[in-house]
């Protein structure tokens, strides 16, 4: 006889709402009528769901990479400004003004841990599941039960792997991956990749990467939205001459009004204070002579030179609490990035968020080396510019699929504690005869 799950009114594992007498939870597919054991890897949880940074030895201030600054000027001619997140205030979901203490900060997590254990079959029924009829979906867990249309195995409740997991594209001049991690139920990162040619024939080359927030309403999606808002952007702007610096900003408003478009769907009867839509960008564009980044969050890009005895740089300044006590000479970098409060973000693409400002930065490097586009699944784990050189190869800039994977590789072997994505572009880009999107 099948045991009666106990009269839970939430999901032990997503805080889905249940009905009476649910044996699966409609969102995750957790087993209610089993009483779970206690995970056996419990760490505690910085403000974005991910594992705090592990200690690393310190590394002596790297000489400043003394690049000219392209010019940065817009449409109409004015300098394009460099915002940095002390001058963003803040509310919260609801538009209120927050307290002192809050900083204007967003938690980019769930309010508890997400790991999502993978439920072994039910012996009471799993010996009489009819074996499935050739080409029919087989559940990964139970390898027994039929897949319905929504996702979920019909003997033992599983939810299967999604489309997003795992992602991969290679194309001549960038390659991008991104990976689910090992702690989180679903990938809420993504990404889009292109290249187009200058009005002069010359190639330019994009890579996009968006970080869902997870404590807001439907991050995947957003990140989804704002990954190909701003790509399909750079895309229509780069071609017509239009500067990349102000392409850049160009492509972050529209990734923004994209996020701000799914905050018009109605909310569940279950949740109807949920947040808006949100995520996190970052983005790269590279020509022959120049390099462009943009991002509004803490996702970051990286500058690593082909002759490592060069100092690498990080090009992005993150919209995070960190680096508002940083900017604002009330801790050190390693103070600030060990504090729980470390990656409450102060910047985000939802419809929720104060104001969008988006950063650009315009760069000429002296020499050839790859740009590093990555969210916080990466650089939690290589979070100096030195770390990120370390475990990058070599050879990235003859390799970027290969680079790609390797630093994925690298988060999960660290823990995975969040979703992982990165994208590899090598500068200077490629001739258009080289290769094309």
């Amino acid at each position: 006889m099948s045991q009666m799950p106990p009269a839970l009114s939430k999901c032990p594992s997503c805080e889905e709402p249940l009905e009476s007498g649910d044996r699966f939870c409609g969102a995750c597919g957790y087993d209610l009528s089993a009483v779970p054991a206690p995970p056996d890897d419990n760490p505690t949880m910085t403000m974005n769901g991910s594992a705090p940074h592990p200690p690393h030895p310190p590394y002596p201030p790297a000489p400043p990479v003394d690049w000219p600054v392209a010019p940065e000027v817009d449409s109409s001619h004015r300098p394009a400004p460099l915002h940095v997140p002390s001058e963003i205030q803040g509310t919260d979901s609801a538009g209120h003004e927050l307290p002192a203490h809050a900083s204007g900060v967003r938690f980019d997590g769930p309010p508890e841990p997400d790991e999502y254990a993978l439920q072994a079959p039910d012996p009471r029924t799993a010996d009489f599941v009819a074996t499935p009829s050739a080409g029919t979906k087989v559940c990964v867990a139970c390898r027994a039960g039929q897949v319905d249309r929504d996702g979920y195995c019909e003997n033992c409740g599983h939810a299967q792997p999604r489309e997003r997991d795992h992602m991969e594209q290679e194309l001549d001049a960038v390659s991008a991956v991104s990976d689910r991690g090992l702690r989180h139920h679903r990938n809420e990162d993504a990404f889009a990749i292109s290249s187009t040619a200058l009005p002069d024939g010359s190639s330019a080359v994009v890579a996009i990467v968006c970080d869902g927030v997870s404590s807001a309403t439907r991050p995947d999606e957003a990140s989804l939205a704002a990954s190909r808002a701003a790509n399909e952007s750079l895309l229509e702007a780069l071609p017509r001459g239009t500067h990349p610096q102000q392409a850049m900003h160009d492509a972050i408003v529209a990734a923004s009004r994209a996020v701000n478009s799914l905050a018009g769907a109605a909310p569940s009867e279950h949740a109807p204070h949920q947040n808006a839509p949100a995520c996190t960008l970052v983005g790269a564009v590279v020509t022959p002579t120049l390099l462009i980044v943009g991002w509004v969050g803490d996702s970051r890009a990286y500058w690593i030179p082909v002759d490592r005895t060069a100092p690498a740089a990080r090009l992005t300044e993150d919209d995070s609490w960190a680096a508002q006590m940083v900017a604002a000479g009330l801790m050190n970098e390693a103070e600030a990035y060990a504090d729980e409060r470390a990656h409450a973000i102060t910047g985000w693409l939802g419809a929720d968020a104060y104001e969008l400002e988006p950063h650009t930065a315009s760069f000429k490097p002296d020499r050839p080396g790859v740009v590093v586009v990555c969210t916080d699944g990466l650089w939690n784990y290589a979070e100096a510019a030195e770390e990120m050189a370390q475990v990058i190869p070599p050879d990235a800039a003859l390799r970027p699929l290969h680079s790609a994977r390797v630093l994925v590789g690298h988060a999960l072997d660290g823990g995975g504690h969040d979703n992982v994505t990165v994208a590899v572009l090598p500068f200077p880009a490629p001739p258009m005869g080289a290769g094309s999107a």
